[in-house]
């Protein structure tokens, strides 16, 4: 038994089959990388890279000394955003509108996204689609100015048209009445941006299978069980990314939408200020550029756990639709 074990062929060296293996997966999927590349190398620089200016928002930058150099303060930056006389309503704003930002950008999409499915004739879809999607490529100092001619206590057509055909005895000075604003913000950011959102419910339905829907019609299901049986279901996974993305940036608000469509009225401050206009506005009075990037920062931090926690909560509920 020894003399044939010396005798039997040596085995094949582990370090040259992996060699071997290494080479074999990089022909094939080597085109692919670089193909990633240019994007993964503007990634890095665009997103990644930045962060570490994050360091200010635990510095006294000082510009003679420059960032590195400057003061540690901590968590001083910080105390400009909790202990604000102003906090409590910031924080609920900026909640509260992009809570209902993203529940009207999901319902409103996806109806309108049906509707575009259900139309018969494809060139007036595609029209529809085009006009729908036409305000969201508009700026925001465009629309600022539309809202302005539609909302203008004088001459704005609301005043001077709409409301007189429903009997009303008195124009309203919108711009310093600030308990409509929680209506009107919501209908503007929803106008400028459902284009955007129903093309993508709507790629997600034109790519289910007809099949099911020809079972359906066989079986005798009306439109609306297809819709409530089907079509949700299967787009089920569309929606929740689309809603984990928009929730990461829940701390966040749009400024043009609060700072210029608003024209940054005092008199609204109570429905209309947000974290965003705050701490614009905290840096154009004391230009301490470190509390604005406390300020990022936390906007970033809350967001990232927030989307880590809704995530879990799929994960939970249906693994199959989580997104990592």
């Amino acid at each position: 038994m020894d003399q044939a074990m010396q005798t039997a062929a040596p085995p094949v060296p582990q370090p040259a089959r992996k060699t071997k293996q290494n080479q074999g997966y990089w022909r094939r999927f080597g085109v692919f990388y670089l193909m990633m590349a240019p994007a993964l190398i503007i990634l890095l620089l665009n997103n990644y890279l930045p962060m570490i200016g994050s360091v200010i928002a635990f510095k006294n930058v000082n510009y003679q000394v420059g960032i590195w150099k400057s003061p540690w303060v901590g968590f001083q930056n910080f105390d400009y955003l909790f202990n604000a006389s102003d906090a409590w309503k910031i924080t609920r704003n900026t909640i509260l509108y992009n809570a209902a930002f993203i529940f009207l950008n999901m319902v409103v999409g996806v109806a309108f996204a049906l509707m575009f499915n259900a139309m018969r004739s494809r060139k007036a879809a595609k029209f529809h689609q085009t006009m729908m999607f036409l305000p969201y490529f508009l700026s925001w100092v465009i629309i600022t100015y539309l809202v302005y001619g539609f909302l203008n206590p004088e001459i704005g057509m609301l005043n001077k048209t709409i409301l007189p055909w429903f009997g009303a005895e008195r124009t309203i000075d919108w711009y310093t009445e600030p308990k409509w604003w929680t209506v009107i913000l919501p209908i503007v950011n929803t106008w400028k941006g459902i284009g955007y959102y129903a093309v993508f419910y709507l790629a997600a339905i034109i790519g289910i299978d007809q099949e099911y829907y020809e079972a359906a019609t066989l079986d005798g299901a009306s439109k609306w069980r297809q819709i409530w049986t089907i079509t949700v279901p299967l787009i089920r996974p569309v929606i929740i990314v689309l809603t984990l993305l928009q929730i990461g940036r829940i701390f966040y608000a749009d400024f043009g939408l609060f700072y210029q469509v608003t024209r940054n009225a005092g008199s609204l401050y109570d429905t209309t200020l947000v974290i965003d206009t705050y701490v614009y506005q905290g840096f154009i009075v004391t230009g301490d550029v470190g509390m604005s990037s406390a300020a990022g920062l936390y906007q970033a931090v809350i967001g990232f756990v927030l989307v880590l926690c809704s995530n879990l909560v799929i994960r939970r509920i249906s693994k199959e639709d989580a997104l990592f």
